[in-house]
């Protein structure tokens, strides 16, 4: 009898504990994320026969208020100017003795609100990319012509640091098409779910992440409440990098400092070389006429170009024959546009970027190039491809008289996707071999005595009879030349003059008119 009540004792002693209140939680919303800390740097939990819990406020405040902000890192391994483990550092260059270095860095650091403080690393950067990427720089400083008053504009809006336009440099390198191999895509690296968060909207014929300024000014509002978060614009950059949560844990680890240099080493390893990437190249740009680094003067200057809202679906190529403005152009001043079509759905603002010589003509001549764009797609034998079809890859193999304009035309797709499917640098070939590509034609995907069979239907005989001699002028295109002429279409110029791609319309070239 005495055991049983003893029993009972135990039994009762253990459910009374394991209901008392400190081993409950208890989730309330909190309305100012503030009145979870005291004054005190740290708290402390205490609880008999329990570890001591050391909290760090700040960091504890950080995390709060990155959930409420609900923002998840879109970056990883995007840097493509930091530099490699592997990679030889440069420690001594005679045009930059240390102690120079030292003076402009302690100037660039009083002109910043950036903590750009000298040490042997960031030297060891800075020499490297001068000795190794100088070429890239200038280059670079060409696109920035482009570029930086875009972003400027963006953000002086959202008052951040202007400095901050080097940042695209160190994700992109200034590639509005750039993709990492997880995926962040454009200027400013984007991730997918990241530039959902901020409107950036990805659909069968348009990528936002490459809208150069879609991407930047949502990269303006990201750097915002990052800076709303930390409260210092290197740590910011740290966790557009890497996320916030790792900057937090690196706080905690380096004992609640929350100065960049002294958590660098409880960074993750690419962030850690991430926001020195970025003072080299701060530096570099800020001092580029000191190291005689010059940027092309033929580049395109941001104020030089303009925007037109487009009322029906129109093709880079269409664009092209009827303005004459090179599809490269095309493609650099509208990267968001995947296929090189842009799309006409309803509510949807579609714009068309353009030379501001160009935009004249376009709204002058509007309708007549809607015109010709409809009869141009009442050809076809397929309408304009979905993305889907991108998927149905085929391997070609190169034949002597090819080359990649002519494969390029065969396919129904740009030169610049051929070299971007098979990580080409030139434009030359070698016959056998292979390329991938993604035809946008399929129906011309057929075995070879197919194709000669198509090709041999397909030429046309010339018309008999009289004909005019025409002498394409610089600024012409077959539209332009076409409209000179009674009953006369584009197609047919094609076809008299033996012409299968816009592209080879050059000045000085004759072209046969026949009356009709």
């Amino acid at each position: 009898m005495n055991k049983l009540i003893y029993i009972s004792f135990l039994l009762v002693f253990y459910v009374s504990f394991s209901q008392t209140e400190t081993d409950t939680l208890r989730l309330q919303k909190i309305e100012d994320t503030k009145a979870l800390f005291s004054n005190n740097d740290t708290l402390f939990l205490k609880k008999s026969d329990s570890v001591t819990l050391k909290i760090h406020k700040e960091a504890t405040l950080i995390d709060s208020l990155w959930l409420n902000e609900l923002i998840n890192s879109p970056l990883y391994d995007t840097i493509q100017y930091v530099l490699r483990d592997d990679e030889i550092l440069i420690t001594e260059l005679e045009e930059l003795p240390t102690d120079l270095l030292k003076e402009r860095l302690k100037l660039l650091d009083s002109k910043t609100p950036f903590h750009i403080e000298y040490n042997p690393q960031l030297e060891q950067i800075i020499k490297t990319y001068l000795k190794r990427r100088k070429s890239s720089f200038s280059g670079l400083l060409e696109k920035a012509r482009y570029y930086f008053p875009m972003f400027e504009e963006q953000l002086d809006k959202y008052d951040i640091p202007l400095e901050m336009k080097y940042l695209a440099i160190v994700e992109s390198a200034l590639k509005p098409r750039a993709r990492s191999r997880v995926g962040a895509t454009g200027l400013w690296q984007f991730m997918y779910q990241t530039g959902k968060q901020f409107n950036l909207n990805v659909s069968s014929y348009v990528d936002e992440r490459s809208d150069p300024y879609r991407a930047t000014e949502a990269a303006c509002k990201y750097l915002a409440s990052l800076y709303k978060i930390f409260g210092d614009w290197d740590l910011a950059l740290a966790a557009y990098n890497s996320g916030p949560g790792n900057v937090s844990k690196a706080i905690r680890r380096s004992g609640g400092s929350k100065n960049y240099w002294n958590i660098r080493h409880n960074l993750p390893r690419e962030t850690a070389g991430y926001v020195p990437a970025f003072y080299a190249t701060l530096y570099i740009f800020e001092y580029a006429e000191e190291h005689n680094i010059k940027a092309k003067e033929s580049a395109l200057s941001y104020f030089e170009t303009d925007t037109v809202q487009v009322q029906r679906q129109l093709t880079f190529e269409q664009i092209y024959e009827t303005l004459n403005v090179d599809i490269e152009v095309l493609q650099f001043l509208n990267p968001q546009y995947k296929l090189d079509i842009i799309p006409y759905i309803k509510g949807k603002n579609y714009t068309l970027a353009l030379p501001v010589k160009d935009i004249g003509n376009f709204i002058s001549n509007e309708q007549q190039i809607y015109t010709y764009a409809s009869i141009e797609d009442a050809k076809r034998e397929k309408p304009l491809p979905k993305y889907m079809e991108m998927n149905d890859r085929i391997r070609y193999r190169v034949r002597s008289g090819d080359y990649l304009g002519k494969i390029a035309n065969k396919y129904g797709v740009s030169v610049a996707k051929i070299k971007r499917w098979n990580n080409l640098r030139s434009t030359r070939l070698r016959i056998g071999q292979r390329l991938t590509i993604y035809p946008r034609r399929l129906n011309v995907v057929t075995a070879s005595n197919t194709s000669k069979k198509a090709k041999s239907t397909v030429k046309k005989a010339l018309p008999k009879g009289k004909f005019s001699t025409y002498t394409v002028k610089s600024g012409d295109s077959l539209w332009l030349i076409a409209q000179k002429y009674a009953n006369v279409s584009v197609q047919n110029i094609k076809d008299w003059n033996n012409i299968w791609s816009v592209k080879s319309l050059k000045p000085g070239t004759k072209l046969k008119i026949f009356k009709k």
